[in-house]
């Protein structure tokens, strides 16, 4: 890319029927075009082919009489490509006029396909120590001169504004390096459509990589997901896994979430539900197990349990959570050499009666196994040294709501049921019926109670469900 002194930079507004760029429709363009040649403006009203709704009218001053007589965006499309041809394209929130302007284009078969700057970015990373950065703050902080506030070509001169303040403010190699920063494109795998970048959301959610026959390939979080999905091709060079991951990728998908939680839940149900070829870690389905402490005599001895025998989400007395028998023994030896326990009382050894086991042969068992450690005091030291491992009961009578934004997820007995907006939401949730324990779901809530806002659901709703 040219330096930003020399290159064609198209500052870009709309003013549209809404918010949404597949339904709404242009009901204005403004763009002010900067090259060698010098500065020249460019505003169109658009007939959006639909009507204008009243607020909207009331916000942008543009009636539907006004632009009952104008050109549809169809007629105008080819002088609007010419136009912004070969230009940066700037705008202020600029996902949201890039994507009204790609959707125009498609639907009279025309690609759209600009390098695209979003001067709201470039005021973060130039402003950091301001907290807004929306066009009304960037008015007030830098003195712009606002002619007829959001009409499409006003707004347009507006970000023009801006961006010459910025060349004053600083110099031309800080913004240059900031715009490179925030305009390089990634490096995205050739099967994927280089326009995805945009449409990419800067929110929380869970993003999905997909191969030939859409198969899942890998699922992640993050509370960013544009970033993170960048990421991954961003060190695609560097790193064979995520090579390997470009090589297969044909299609990537997303689901936005309130927040950080609720992409964890989401990402840990979707994992298990779809086993991914590169989520190895978590995709495991296994039954779990955990040791339960049984009194056997005097002794405390440690006896497996499956999650098909009880109910995990409430059962006290369990410790550990387990995909297999030898990741348990593994772990309840490991123990056992910390804390100086008996391997042969814990059955982890068999040896005859009134033999020593092992340890106490090499000095790490205090005798238990031949009567020099009395049994209670060595199942005393058990149950304290098994402590960290004990699973916290279910602390609530029923289903649980954590808040998280406008969404409530829906918890029972350290399973996620889902995600709701309401109550008849929640009442199908609960319907559902509790999934089957999940040690990473457990892992995850354990520790997001402890600073979760909670709901306690209303007794009469969980009976319903």
């Amino acid at each position: 890319m040219l330096s930003n002194a020399t290159q064609a930079l198209a500052f870009v507004d709309l003013e549209t029927t809404g918010a949404s760029a597949t339904k709404d429709r242009i009901t204005e363009i403004g763009i002010v075009l900067v090259d060698e040649d010098g500065v020249r403006e460019w505003n169109q009203l658009v007939h959006p082919q639909t009507r204008i709704p009243l607020f909207i009218e009331q916000l942008t001053g543009i009636s539907n009489e006004m632009v009952a007589e104008m050109p549809s965006f169809a007629q105008v499309a080819g002088e609007v490509a010419e136009l912004l041809e070969g230009r940066l394209f700037i705008a202020h929130n600029a996902r949201f006029d890039y994507g009204f302007l790609k959707n125009e284009f498609s639907r009279v078969g025309m690609t759209f396909r600009p390098q695209v700057l979003c001067t709201v970015k470039l005021s973060r990373a130039l402003y950091p120590h301001f907290h807004r950065h929306n066009l009304d703050s960037l008015i007030e902080r830098h003195g712009l001169q606002a002619k007829d506030r959001h009409r499409a070509l006003a707004d347009a001169q507006l970000i023009h504004q801006f961006w010459t303040q910025a060349y004053e403010q600083f110099s031309e190699e800080t913004v240059d390096v900031a715009v490179q920063r925030l305009v390089g494109r990634s490096s995205l795998p050739s099967n994927i459509d280089p326009l995805l970048i945009h449409d990419l959301p800067e929110a929380p959610g869970v993003y999905l990589f997909y191969g030939e026959n859409d198969l899942p390939l890998y699922i992640g979080k993050s509370v960013n997901i544009r970033n993170r999905v960048l990421a991954h091709f961003g060190a695609d060079h560097k790193n064979n896994k995520e090579m390997s991951l470009a090589q297969q990728l044909r299609r990537i998908d997303w689901i936005e979430t309130a927040g950080e939680l609720g992409a964890l839940l989401l990402e840990a149900r979707l994992i298990k539900e779809k086993t991914p070829v590169h989520n190895q870690r978590l995709r495991r389905k296994s039954a779990l197990c955990a040791w339960q402490l049984q009194q056997q005599g005097e002794q405390l001895k440690p006896v497996l349990s499956w999650a098909g025998e009880l109910d995990f989400g409430a059962q006290d007395n369990l410790y550990g959570l387990y995909h297999s028998l030898r990741d348990a023994q593994k772990a309840l030896r490991g123990v056992a050499e910390q804390h100086g326990l008996c391997l042969s009382v814990l059955g982890l050894e068999k040896t005859a009666a009134g033999r020593p086991c092992f340890g106490y042969q090499i000095k790490k068992c205090r005798g238990a196994c031949v009567g020099t450690e009395a049994p209670l005091a060595h199942a005393a030291r058990v149950l304290i040294a098994m402590q960290k491992l004990k699973l916290a009961v279910w602390p609530y009578p029923g289903a649980i709501g954590i808040s998280e934004g406008e969404e409530l997820h829906v918890i029972d007995r350290w399973c996620y049921l889902g995600t709701a907006k309401n109550e008849a939401e929640i009442a199908e949730l609960l319907q559902a019926g509790v999934p089957a324990f999940d040690r990473d779901t457990y892992m995850l809530l354990s520790k997001s109670l402890k600073k979760a806002e909670v709901v306690v659901l209303p007794q009469a709703l969980c009976v319903a469900g």
